[in-house]
């Protein structure tokens, strides 16, 4: 299991939100290129970066941004927020990112997902958000109508090799991840999956471990110092 921390932007700031709520945003870092770099120095292999501007704006908005951390560390890098054309994802892993993240397009274009996995591989990432059972797009402002299996198994027919679960209601909450829809999407999916949301410290991290999902994504716990990043990685191999 891999640990992955996170690091979500807005106006090229490091923040948080709670519960996906924009108005919760929250300064936890002076410089997302630092941040990256004590990830990395931490041992952490891959880092989550979204664009939450770009999210709501439907195009990449701080894409300069992860440019610069990309350069910056060697790790393997996964990006979302505002992927909806098979050029921006193009664009980022010309750029050299590792792993691309589509969240809304696989709610309002699953065909885009398709045509993505058919020419990038395991370069795709589906991301699926879910409030109550139901899958959210726009940078989770958007109400959902489908039910996030109904959404996995759809994009799991895409051949998708990696799908990212968040329960909205948990994230930013420090409350434990939702294990029990955890379960039932790992359950569903040939895909790997990568847990988000609501990790608290290093009991959540072995609870997820025996779940047997393939990475957790860690934000707020780390920024907050209630996750050791060193030892959950040390705790995750």
């Amino acid at each position: 299991m891999i640990i992955i921390p996170a690091i979500d932007l807005i106006d090229g700031a490091c923040v948080r939100l709670t519960q996906g709520d924009y108005a919760t945003s929250a300064k936890v870092a002076d410089d997302p290129v630092e941040a990256a770099k004590s990830f990395e120095a931490q041992g952490a292999e891959w880092l989550h970066m979204v664009d939450l501007d770009g999210a709501k704006a439907g195009r990449p908005v701080n894409d300069s941004i992860i440019k610069k951390v990309r350069k910056a560390v060697s790790m393997r890098i996964e990006v979302g927020g505002g992927i909806r054309k098979l050029e921006t994802a193009e664009m980022y892993l010309d750029a050299g990112i590792d792993r691309v993240i589509l969240g809304s397009a696989a709610i309002n274009d699953p065909n885009l997902v398709e045509d993505a996995v058919y020419d990038y591989g395991d370069a795709i990432a589906v991301g699926i958000d879910a409030r109550d059972g139901r899958a959210r797009a726009g940078g989770w402002l958007d109400d959902g109508e489908v039910h996030f299996i109904e959404l996995a198994k759809a994009m799991d027919k895409t051949n998708v090799a990696t799908i990212i679960y968040t329960d909205i209601g948990r994230d930013g909450t420090l409350s434990g991840p939702n294990l029990a829809e955890l379960g039932e999407i790992k359950s569903a999916v040939r895909a790997d999956v990568i847990a988000s949301g609501g990790v608290r410290d290093i009991g959540d991290i072995k609870l997820l471990a025996k779940l047997g999902v393939a990475g957790v994504i860690c934000g707020k716990s780390i920024y907050e110092g209630t996750l050791d990043l060193a030892e959950a990685i040390r705790a995750a191999r």
